[in-house]
Parts: C-alpha cells; sequence; structure tokens
C-alpha cells in the first residue's frame, strides 16, 4: 500500500508524443557515511528504492579489494577483517579535508586504512600494494556502482543524479562531492541538504490546513543535525492549481558527534576488556581491530532493544578467542558526556529561525542512530515525549525526498507540487582592497557580509564599485566551518577594467562603475557570475530628453546595489552592513534580482573578465579529473574483461562435463547415442579428454578468445548429432505441414471449379479464371509429387545419418503453395450492378424516364457501361479486365 500511494503521488505518465530517446530518468543518492540509499525516477518504473544484487536496501558505503578484485557493499565491508588495508570505509569523513586537519587523526581511530597527503594538500588512501586513490576517486567508484544498478534497472543509460548532503557541508566539500559525481560518469543535477530532502518525503503524502513548523532530527553516522521547516498548502493564484511550500527556517548541527563516535566508544570498551584480559595489545593489529570495529556495531545495535550482550569473536588476534558481557549501564557510562550534546542541535536551529518549541508541531526522527536509547531519553528531556514522531521511513525518506525534488526539476515527470526553499548555515563575506589614493598610502581593506547564515539559497547580490583598474575580490567564510578547514574559499580577478571605464568615458559616460554578481546557488555554491563596466550615457536627442522628462532615463538606480566605495577608515578590516553606504540585506538582493529586471542599454555596459583562483583547497582540475576517470574506467575494462573470461571457462567446463556425461551414459537408446556414429563419439571422446587435460594445465592462464575456441572445436563435432536429432524431431510436424495443405489446395479447387461452372452459366462475374486455377492445381501438383519422392527416401534413412530432405526446404516448398493459394482465396466477389429499364422511344422523345437514383448510374453515382447491341434482359457491366461477355 505504501508503494501504492508513493506512485498515486508521483505520476510518471509517458508522454506519448516524444520519441523514446528523448525520455529521461533521474538517479537520487543518500550518501551516507555508513550506508547508501539510491532510487531512480523513470516513466514506467516504480517508485521506490534501488536493490542491490542481494536485494538488500540499503548499500554499505565500502570499497575494497581482494587480490586484484574491486568489491562493493556488504561484501566489502565483510573484506575488513581480512585485508584492512584494502578496505576503504568512512570516507564521508574525509571529503576536502586537509590533510593536517584533526579530522584526519580522528579517522585513523576509526578506520585501518593508511593515509597520505595528496598534490591539493588534501588525503589520498594507499592500498597494500601501494597504488594510492585520492577520496574523490573511491567516492566516485561507489557512485559508478550505484549507477550500474540503476541502468540495471532503467535498462538504459543513466546520467543525471542528484545527491543528498548535509547542510553545514561547506564548498570546499560540495566541490568533492560534485569532483566524484562527474569522474563516475555522471551529472549532477543538483546538491540536496539531507534535513530538506527528508522534509520534502514528508509532505509528499500530506496537505496542510494551517501553517506548521516541524523539526526534522537527523542523528546520521558522521554527525547530528536538525533543520526547522514550515509547510504551507495553498493555492497558486495564477494558476489555481494546490501546491505545497516547504521553507527551511533554521538549521542546528554538530558535525563531531554521530554514530561513528558511539561505535568508537563502543570498541573502546571491548579494547579494554581484551587488554586487561589476554595482557595484550589489541591496536597493534589492524585485522583485530577490524573485526572488533564490526562487533562493536553489533553490541550497540543490540544493546537498543536488549540491556546486556555476550559479545564473541573467534580467533580475534593470536589465535585468541575472545568473549566478554557488554551491557547498556557501561554503554551510557562511557558516554555519558555527550548526553547534554544530543539535543544542541534543535536547540541551535530554534535560535537560527527565530522560534520557540511552541512553535513547534513535532520533532521528526530521522537516521539509525535515533533509535539509540540514551538519544531517545535526551530528546525526549528537551522537546517532551509528545512532540517526538517516528512518522518516516528513518532509512529511506531523505533518498525518496530527494528523488521527488530531482523529478520536479526536470520536465519529463508530473509530481506533486512541493516547492523547496533553502537556505545558507555558513556567513559568507566578501573582501577586497580599496583603491589607493596616493602611491605612498597603505592598501586598505574592506570586508562586507554578503551572505549572511540563514540567506536564501538561488540568491543574487550585485556589488557596485567605484573603480578605475584591475582588482580582485576575495570570498571568506566569516569563520572556520570545520576544525582545520581555511575560510577562504576563492579569489577572483576582475580584469579589462581599465579599458572598458575608458571606453565608457568616452562614449560620455558620467561617472562609470564596475558592478559584480555575486551568486548562492540552490546547491549551495558561491561564485561570482558576472561583472560588466556600466555607465548612464545621456541621451541628447529629441526622443533622449522626452524620455528624461518622463523620467524614462537609465534604470540603474533600481537595481539593489551595494556600495563597495567611501566607506570611513575603520581600526578592523571588517566592514559591518551599516558602515557601507548603502548596506544590502539578502531579501532586497532576492527581490532584485527576482522582481527587477533594469532594461540596461547595451553600449552602457562591458562585460569584463573574471578569473577565478583556489588558494587553499583547490576543487580538481579538468585534467585531474580526466585522469581520475581514466583510472575508473581501465579498472572498469579490465573487470568486464576478467567477468568475461570466467564466464567463458566456467560455460566451457560445464559444456565438458555435460558432454563426458552424454558419452558415458551407459543406455543405448539416448538420443544422443541413437543420432550418433562410433566414429563420431570417439572423435568426440578424444577431443575431449585433450580439453580436460589443457583445462587443468592451461586454464588459470587461458584468455576469453582460448576457452571460445577450444569449444568451438567441440561443438563442430557435435553439431552434426545435433542436428539430426533436430531433423527428426521436427520432421513428423513439417511433413503434416505440408500434407495439410496439399488437402486444403485440393478442397479449394474442387469448390472453385464448380462456383466458376455456376456462375459462367448464370452469366455472373467469377472472382477466379479458369487459368488461375490451372495455374494453382499445377503448383500443388509439383509439391505432391515432390514430396511423395523425398519422403520415401527418407524413410530408408537411420537415425545416425544424415536427412537427405530438410525440413527447412519442407516449410519452404508448402510456403510456395500457401502463398499461391492465399492469393486466390483472398480475393473478393465482384460488384453485381443493377440494370438499367430500356427506355422507348416515345418516352426517350418527350419525357425521360426516371428510375431510382440518375439513369444510366450506379448506386454510388458512376456510370456503368454496358455491351451495345444488348437486349433489355443481357445488358450487364463490363469485367474489370475488359473482357466481352457473350451476347445472347
Amino acid at each position: 500500500m505504501r508503494l501504492l500511494t508513493l506512485w498515486s503521488l508521483v505520476s510518471l505518465s509517458l508522454l506519448t508524443y516524444l520519441p523514446q530517446y528523448s525520455l529521461a530518468s533521474v538517479l537520487a543518492i543518500d550518501y551516507g557515511n555508513d550506508f547508501i540509499k539510491a532510487s531512480l525516477m523513470k516513466p514506467g518504473v516504480p517508485f521506490d528504492v534501488i536493490l542491490n544484487k542481494d536485494s538488500k536496501r540499503k548499500i554499505s558505503s565500502v570499497v575494497a579489494w581482494k587480490k586484484g578484485d574491486r568489491l562493493f557493499g556488504q561484501d566489502a565491508f565483510n573484506l575488513a577483517s581480512r585485508f584492512p588495508s584494502d578496505t576503504f570505509s568512512s570516507l564521508k569523513l574525509l571529503q576536502a579535508s586537509p590533510f593536517d586537519a584533526p579530522v584526519v587523526s580522528y579517522y585513523g581511530k576509526v578506520s585501518t586504512s593508511d593515509v597520505v597527503e595528496s598534490d591539493r594538500k588534501t588525503v589520498s588512501l594507499v592500498q597494500s600494494d601501494g597504488t594510492e586513490w585520492a577520496v574523490e576517486e573511491l567516492v566516485a567508484m561507489e557512485f559508478a556502482y550505484i549507477k550500474h544498478l540503476a541502468e540495471l534497472v532503467a535498462n538504459e543509460k543513466v546520467s543525471d543524479v542528484i545527491v543528498t548532503v548535509p547542510p553545514y557541508f561547506s564548498q570546499f566539500e560540495r566541490d568533492a562531492i560534485a569532483d566524484a559525481i562527474e569522474i563516475s560518469g555522471l551529472r549532477t543535477l543538483a546538491l540536496i541538504n539531507d534535513g530538506t530532502a527528508v522534509a520534502v518525503n514528508y509532505a509528499m503524502t500530506r496537505t496542510f490546513s494551517t501553517p506548521e513548523y516541524h523539526i526534522i532530527y537527523d542523528a546520521g553516522a558522521s554527525g547530528i543535525r536538525a533543520t526547522v521547516a514550515s509547510f504551507t498548502t495553498a493555492s497558486d493564484p495564477k494558476t489555481g492549481a494546490s501546491g505545497t511550500h516547504i521553507a527551511v527556517a533554521g538549521v542546528g548541527y554538530d558535525r563531531d558527534l554521530g554514530g561513528i563516535e558511539l561505535d568508537r566508544r563502543m570498541r573502546e570498551i571491548l579494547i579494554e576488556a581484551f587488554n586487561t584480559k589476554h595482557r595484550r595489545n589489541i591496536r597493534e593489529d589492524k585485522r583485530g581491530m577490524a573485526k572488533l570495529w564490526k562487533e562493536a556495531q553489533r553490541v550497540k545495535a543490540i544493546l537498543s532493544a536488549n540491556t546486556e550482550v555476550i559479545s564473541n569473536i573467534e580467533s580475534l588476534a593470536w589465535d585468541i578467542d575472545f568473549k566478554t558481557k557488554v551491557t547498556r549501564a557501561q554503554f551510557e557510562a562511557a558516554c555519558e558526556d555527550l548526553k547534554g550534546e544530543f539535543a544542541k542541535p534543535i536547540e541551535s536551529a530554534l535560535k537560527n529561525a527565530g522560534l520557540t518549541l511552541d512553535n513547534i508541531t513535532s520533532v521528526i526522527l530521522m537516521g539509525g542512530s535515533t533509535r539509540t536509547p540514551m538519544i531517545q531519553a535526551a530528546l525526549k528531556a528537551a522537546v517532551g515525549e509528545d512532540k517526538i514522531a517516528t512518522n518516516v521511513n528513518t532509512d529511506e525518506a531523505a533518498v525518496l525526498g530527494a528523488a521527488l525534488h530531482g523529478a520536479s526539476l526536470s520536465r519529463q515527470f508530473k509530481t506533486k507540487n512541493i516547492k523547496v526553499s533553502d537556505i545558507g548555515v555558513h556567513d559568507v563575506q566578501v573582501s577586497y582592497f580599496a583603491a589607493p589614493t596616493s602611491s605612498n598610502t597603505r592598501p586598505r581593506s574592506i570586508t562586507t557580509l554578503i551572505f549572511p547564515a540563514g540567506s536564501k539559497v538561488g540568491t543574487k547580490k550585485v556589488l557596485t564599485f567605484k573603480r578605475k583598474e584591475d582588482f580582485s575580490l576575495f570570498l571568506d567564510y566569516k569563520n572556520p566551518v570545520a576544525p582545520g578547514f581555511p575560510t577562504r574559499m576563492l579569489e577572483v580577478d576582475l580584469g579589462n577594467v581599465t579599458e572598458a571605464i575608458a571606453n565608457l568615458t568616452e562614449r560620455g559616460a558620467t561617472d562609470p562603475v564596475v558592478k559584480a554578481t555575486l551568486t548562492l546557488s540552490e546547491s549551495g555554491f558561491v561564485s561570482v557570475t558576472d561583472a560588466i563596466a556600466f555607465g548612464e550615457i545621456k541621451d541628447e536627442s529629441l526622443t533622449g530628453k522626452l524620455k528624461g522628462l518622463f523620467g524614462g532615463g537609465s534604470s540603474s538606480s533600481d537595481e539593489a546595489t551595494q556600495s563597495a566605495e567611501n566607506v570611513p577608515p575603520r581600526d578592523s578590516d571588517t566592514a559591518s552592513p551599516s558602515s557601507s553606504a548603502a548596506a544590502e540585506t539578502p531579501s532586497s538582493s532576492a527581490a532584485a534580482e527576482k522582481d527587477k529586471k533594469p532594461a540596461v542599454p547595451v553600449e552602457n555596459t562591458i562585460p569584463l573578465t573574471i578569473s577565478v583562483r583556489f588558494t587553499t583547497i583547490p576543487p580538481m582540475t579538468v585534467d585531474e579529473k580526466k585522469k581520475a576517470r581514466g583510472r575508473l574506467r581501465a579498472i572498469d575494462l579490465e573487470e568486464s574483461a576478467k567477468s568475461r573470461r570466467e564466464e567463458a571457462r566456467n560455460t566451457f567446463e560445464s559444456y565438458l562435463y555435460r558432454l563426458r556425461d552424454l558419452l558415458n551414459d551407459e543406455s543405448a537408446d539416448t538420443p544422443f547415442k541413437k543420432c550418433s556414429q562410433s566414429s563420431e563419439r570417439q572423435a568426440i571422446s578424444e577431443k575431449l579428454d585433450e580439453s580436460f587435460a589443457w583445462l587443468f594445465d592451461r586454464g588459470d592462464l587461458a584468455e576469453t578468445s582460448q576457452f571460445l575456441d577450444k569449444r568451438i572445436a567441440l561443438e563442430t563435432l557435435e553439431k552434426p548429432i545435433i542436428h539430426r536429432y533436430q531433423e527428426i524431431e521436427a520432421f513428423p510436424q513439417a511433413l503434416n505441414n505440408s500434407q495439410m495443405w496439399n488437402w486444403s489446395t485440393r478442397l479449394f479447387l474442387q469448390e472453385a471449379r464448380a462456383n466458376l461452372t455456376a456462375e459462367l452459366a448464370a452469366d455472373l462475374p467469377s472472382k477466379w479464371t479458369k487459368d488461375e486455377l490451372d495455374g494453382l492445381e499445377k503448383t500443388l501438383r509439383e509439391h505432391e509429387a515432390w514430396l511423395s519422392e523425398w519422403v520415401e527416401k527418407q524413410k530408408s534413412v537411420k537415425s545416425n545419418e544424415d536427412p537427405v530432405i530438410e525440413t527447412t526446404e519442407m516449410k519452404a516448398r508448402a510456403k510456395v503453395l500457401e502463398t499461391h493459394l492465399q492469393k486466390l482465396w483472398k480475393r473478393k466477389v465482384p460488384k453485381v450492378i443493377k440494370k438499367k429499364p430500356k427506355p422507348t422511344a416515345t418516352t426517350s422523345a418527350e419525357t425521360p424516364v426516371e428510375t431510382d437514383g440518375a439513369a444510366g448510374e450506379e448506386e454510388n453515382g458512376e456510370e456503368a457501361p454496358f455491351n451495345e447491341g444488348a437486349g433489355e434482359e443481357d445488358q450487364v457491366p463490363l469485367q474489370e479486365d475488359d473482357r466481352p461477355h457473350d451476347e445472347l
């Protein structure tokens, strides 16, 4: 019923007038630290979560290698205890992280993988054979695996993807996700905050008679975040259609607290128990640590429903079996310092939204860690048990909401009308150096908060500069987004300013300025999207003067701009909005971009060059992404060739055993022995022994083509036997088919000749002529004679001899007779024309005699030809082939 409800809400109706190739698919990926969930939106495909090859609805976020074979999901997760250095998990923690950031040291505590510093000063992971992989490359492998699963469901190529990210992800981390998407062969449709995606899923099956505020509390593996969202259902004043509007009002988060930290503390309990009992340091054994990590996750999950559990691991390390009892009280005591932190993201979200708990309808729980009793107890104490809601699927709500939002971005789908308004959670500021007033003046730095925390995504702001030379803009976060991360996002050089300003001055522009447009995109990226030199040029013509008289001049004053000069001196480099000449708020900027389209004359503007530099954590360059994609493609091709080789070997080996069973069957009346000669069986037996010997000696080193060649050599010997058996099986049906058409043709000829004789006697048109029937009878006799001759010859052929008559030839000759018969059988009977009464001389001279319809015409109004000189009763229409009838 859940699937039926979802399907009724998402009408993926096929646009029948569009060609098949124009239909699109949208892939949604909820990329979590421990698990990945995916969903596909495609016309004709049920809206649900994609299953992996084991029919699991969620896939472990792990990639691993086993002796050169790459594995994903649970198979890769299970390899951690055997190949700890070749198993890579928890990659979400390392997205765009500087190598010297505290999170890298923390990663070493929860993972057995080896890390090194990359050329971009970020993190790369190393296999046991020394192969290095960037984090983006490993994540791209996981995305490519999800893409492969989606294409199996869609039965076509999938390219567009929407991916969920935590709202606190910085531009560096979002760039890393976008790079991984591109390397995997997908195309970024959008990035959506995971709390917003859950809100979309929550609104899918609901309408809101009055506005409601809900908190989506998402306790995942890598962090905890709380999203305050308002839900409103109203009718569109233009179309009248009802729709739901979701607006994110505030976000709170703790990126250091999540399921990973709980797992780490549980493993510490197990480590302490082992070291104390066996007097050995288990931390020195990577395999033992990997086994304990897996056991810690299992024990934590059991303690969510039980007060105690027995942990038992065979041969944990040094051939020591480990067994201990862990209680819930023991686990909660180890996490005592965290209990007061679980509800703080809710407090921060409410504060940022300017709301209180009294305004909140419910707190919707999301994420696997919300099943932990101490987190539930902390939330109930903070918000009250009556506000806790568990009415969404904690594992799948985000990916299903993201899929619906992704479908709404495409014109190929008709979805429920849900509009989403999201916000950024970090303060973004722009800084630049003021124009020097003299050569000895020290450059003064001016900083302006351009996108405060809470700014709506999709917002654009225009900065106005009174500059006459090239200059640079520096985009920064006001505060570090995470420990060890830089605040500088990018630097933008605006060029061609001097030439553009001089050009506008020559045209008569008054006080030309530079305008730069800064954008906070829907996916949370900040960039400088446009830069121009602008000057108001007075039109001295009569038309221009009239426009100036009636207010039709330049509309540059209508733009919501922020002055970037004439800022009074300050002790610090940070400029507050109030200190600038004309401060702009986010709402005024959004209104300016959305509602006001100034009609600036083309000659009043000159585009400037924009050059972007990444000086801290750069995203991957085009060449680096090409190289990474080439590495992944090489692995895919190698794995594909290996898969084909294994399939060829398995098929060849099973074929050998089947042939051996046929030869060794002691029964003498088997079809194989009946249809084969002793010399043929002997040849197959010798070739079979030779093939077995080759397989055992060279099978591990053989190429795919060699397996195919060996099989073809055996099939060539077996093919005549198979052909004889198939002919014996098909002969009765082919003979019966031929005889059936002989009988049907003879019966048709008897009836047709009788009808032809009667029609000639009655002087009526006939469907056939005598020559046509004679021709059909000739074909029939030739077929009967051939069939009789060769069937007699076939009777003397033994079952182990090649047939003298092939069933394919029998069918072909029968088809000739059938076609000839059907041609005559389907012919329509000629229409009989009504006869016109012959007028007398008197009536024809005086008054014409009227009949039913026009004289001398058929019922359809066409004139019917008659034989000249025929009598009144014997006038009949000529045949279509113009052969006249005999006259009486």
